[in-house]
């Protein structure tokens, strides 16, 4: 299993997850995991963190998660923070319960997003009709918890080899980067499908939308990550998309008419 890291000091590392790749295992399948990475890599982790308990037909499951203090979804691709200590566990722990770390992701998403900047303050909650799936709004069932993310938009494309619509004008996407002050489940592809631009290739929340640009999984990356570690370091790594977005990217035309 090939992964790269990309910062380490004596508290903790931090990984490039690949997209397709879960973090670690649900008890139900023998797929390969990060957890599985860890263990082979950075086997004194084990025991680091705390464990997980699944019921799955009716018996409870402990799920080892050596490290693992913060999850990114299977498709998602970028940085992920691993404890290497129980101290730096509860350190980083807290910092995501207090809000005080800084994650930032890149979305290419359906449309043209109107405005540069923007908050998106809706809460969320269990999908009306789909038990997979979360929903933004009051509509949404169950508790709604409050969510809010931070939206800016890097570029607007233009695909010149897509099928003209019958307005005439040809399909449209936008890279955005997005910081969810908050970290619910499915967070930023909730709030984008809210928006009204869900994320290219997103399964749950593209609706009737087509799998384009050659993309087959969610186009979504954890670009970056910063905070203050256990020994008092800040931390701000970065990590650029990876190929299969960015040559999605590179068959797009830039927008210049919001140049």
């Amino acid at each position: 299993m090939s992964i790269k890291t990309l910062f380490e000091n004596q508290n903790l590392l931090i990984i490039n997850k690949p997209s397709g790749l879960v973090v670690h295992s649900d008890g139900k399948t023998n797929e390969p995991t990060v957890v599985d990475w860890v263990l082979e890599n950075y086997p004194e982790i084990n025991g680091i963190g705390e464990n997980m308990i699944i019921n799955h037909k009716g018996n409870d499951i402990e799920l080892n998660r050596p490290g693992i203090v913060h999850r990114i979804d299977r498709d998602t691709s970028g940085v992920l923070i691993i404890a290497k200590t129980q101290e730096s566990f509860d350190h980083i722990k807290k910092l995501f319960k207090d809000r005080t770390i800084k994650k930032t992701y890149q979305a290419l998403v359906y449309g043209h997003i109107k405005n540069d900047l923007g908050t998106i303050d809706q809460p969320i909650g269990r999908h009306t009709k789909d038990f997979r799936m979360k929903m933004a709004g009051e509509h949404a069932r169950g508790r709604l918890r409050e969510a809010q993310t931070e939206y800016s938009v890097i570029e607007r494309y233009i695909d010149m080899n897509s099928k003209k619509d019958i307005q005439g004008q040809y399909q449209k996407y936008t890279l955005v980067e997005c910081t969810p002050k908050t970290g619910r489940t499915h967070q930023i592809r909730v709030h984008l499908k809210w928006l009204n631009h869900p994320i290219v290739a997103d399964s749950l929340y593209k609706g009737k939308r087509k799998h384009v640009l050659g993309l087959e999984r969610t186009a979504l990356h954890a670009y970056g990550i910063e905070f203050i570690d256990h020994g008092g370091e800040k931390i701000s790594v970065q990590v650029p998309l990876p190929d299969d977005m960015q040559q999605s990217i590179n068959s797009l035309s830039v927008d210049e008419s919001h140049l």
